[in-house]
């Protein structure tokens, strides 16, 4: 796992699993769902699983009603460009590389190899394989290659902004894999539905990270919901909710 890359929580819906019990009980119950008791947190859990996931029941509106919002820090732009397309129940703010250019002009000035690393992602040696397939490695010298060509182009941007050159003309010269934040929001629904897509052996390896960060969050908020998941979904590229 990449050092730079972090998750943190913002804000989420207390209570989760009981608002999701509330959500499937206003469905079948004969007046307002609150003036019905809700069982605890934990009984709740436990009747969604039971009631509305087993068995792949495919009952998925109810989870729809709580919201979870997570800062992503350190990820790079291609990953951010990829978790992006997943609009569906999903809110993303992304940081703005327009009014955010201080410190690649900062190391532009004073480069070393500890501070480009916190600006840009690079991938660790080792092997990988492409789409198709195909084993190649990724060596020492070939990530030390890319490193220099990343200072370059980054220097290359300070020079266009001293001369002038407004922050969104000059953008267009930074590394694909500059690091990015952004924050995100889901329901439970559109956050299962991530994970099925991501959370493959397939998917592009800092997605899966990214999924693997995510987990833990998703397991402390819905702690019942979350276990029927990793046992019958994680990993397994289901048809999506």
């Amino acid at each position: 796992m990449d050092k730079y890359f972090r998750i943190e929580l913002l804000e989420q819906t207390p209570n989760p699993q009981r608002l999701i019990w509330r959500s499937a009980h206003q469905c079948v119950c004969e007046g307002p769902a609150i003036d019905d008791p809700a069982p605890d947190e934990e009984k709740a859990g436990e009747y969604a699983v039971k009631h509305l996931l087993a068995g792949d029941r495919g009952h998925w509106s109810p989870f729809e009603a709580p919201q979870i919002s997570l800062n992503v820090i350190g990820f790079n732009h291609r990953t951010m460009q990829q978790i992006t397309r997943h609009r569906v129940g999903v809110h993303f703010s992304v940081q703005s590389l327009r009014y955010t250019s201080v410190r690649f002009c900062e190391f532009a000035q004073n480069p070393t190899a500890e501070v480009l690393e916190s600006l840009v992602y690079f991938r660790p040696v080792g092997e990988y394989r492409d789409r198709q397939g195909k084993r190649y490695t990724y060596t020492e010298g070939d990530r030390q290659a890319d490193m220099e060509l990343a200072t370059q182009m980054l220097q290359h941007y300070a020079r266009k902004i001293d001369s002038g050159y407004s922050e969104e003309h000059a953008a267009g010269l930074l590394p694909m894999d500059t690091r990015q934040h952004w924050v995100m929001s889901f329901n439970v629904r559109s956050l299962c539905h991530l994970l099925d897509l991501r959370s493959k052996a397939d998917a592009q390896l800092e997605i899966r990270q990214l999924c693997e960060l995510v987990w833990p969050h998703f397991e402390a908020w819905v702690p019942a919901i979350a276990h029927w998941y990793k046992t019958n979904r994680w990993g397994k590229a289901k048809l999506s909710p």
